[in-house]
C-alpha cells in the first residue's frame, strides 16, 4: 500500500502499516540499541504512540519514516532512561561524591564572580568552560551551540574585557583590588555577546 492510500484515523490503515512496517522498524530499533529484547519493547511503544496520534498523521510524510521518526525517539529516551538508572546503580554501591570546597568561600573567588558577572554572559560562559573546567574550544562550541571560531572570539574578547575589569593595584599584586570588580553594570543592560 502506497502513502498515498493511507487515511489518517482509519485502524485498517494503521494495521496495514504495522503489518508492513513492524519488521523493518525493529530492525532498526535493534541497530541503535543492540538489543532485541529492548528494541522489541521500543517498537511496541513507538507503534502504540504512532497509533494513539494517527488521526493527526499528515499524508504529506510518508507514513513509514513518520513511524521511523518516532520509534528513533523512544529509543533515544530508553537509552536515557538506562543511563540515568547505570548512574543511580553506581551511587548506590559507591555513594554520592564528597562536596568539593566552596569556590566561593575565598576573596579573590568572590573578586573573580563580581568580575565574570560584568562580562556579557556569553563571553562568561565561555571563559568559565575554558579555564574552570578545562573544555576544548570544540567541547565549549558543542556545549554552546556555536563554531569553535565563535569560542575563540568570545574567549579572546572576554580575556580583554576581564583584563581590564580586573585591573591590577599599583603593587603588582596578583590579586585585584575589590574596588575594581565590582559590579555596576545591571543584567538588563549588558550585552549579549
Amino acid at each position: 500500500m502506497s502513502d498515498q492510500t493511507y487515511r489518517p484515523g482509519v485502524r485498517e490503515d494503521f494495521d496495514k502499516l504495522y503489518r508492513e512496517s513492524y519488521h523493518r522498524v525493529l530492525y532498526t530499533l535493534t541497530g541503535i540499541l543492540h538489543d532485541h529484547a529492548a528494541a522489541e519493547d521500543c517498537a511496541q511503544e513507538a507503534f502504540v504512540r504512532a497509533f494513539r496520534a494517527w488521526s493527526r498523521w499528515q499524508p504529506s510524510a510518508p507514513a513509514e519514516a513518520w513511524i521511523h521518526r518516532i520509534a528513533i525517539n523512544v529509543s533515544i529516551s530508553y537509552r536515557r532512561q538506562q543511563r540515568l538508572q547505570e548512574i543511580g546503580e553506581v551511587i548506590r554501591r559507591f555513594g554520592a561524591p564528597e562536596p568539593g570546597p566552596d569556590p566561593a568561600a575565598s576573596t579573590e573567588t568572590a573578586a573573580l564572580r563580581a568580575a565574570l558577572q560584568r562580562l556579557p554572559r556569553k563571553q562568561a560562559a565561555a571563559l568559565v568552560l575554558r579555564h574552570h573546567h578545562g573544555y576544548s574550544n570544540r567541547e565549549i562550541g558543542y556545549a554552546l551551540n556555536v563554531s569553535e571560531s565563535t569560542v575563540g572570539s568570545r574567549l579572546a574578547a572576554a580575556k580583554k574585557q576581564l583584563a581590564v575589569v580586573l585591573r591590577l593595584d599599583d603593587r603588582g599584586s596578583d590579586t585585584p583590588s575589590v574596588s575594581s570588580v565590582v559590579n555596576t553594570k545591571p543584567l538588563s543592560q549588558r550585552d549579549s555577546q
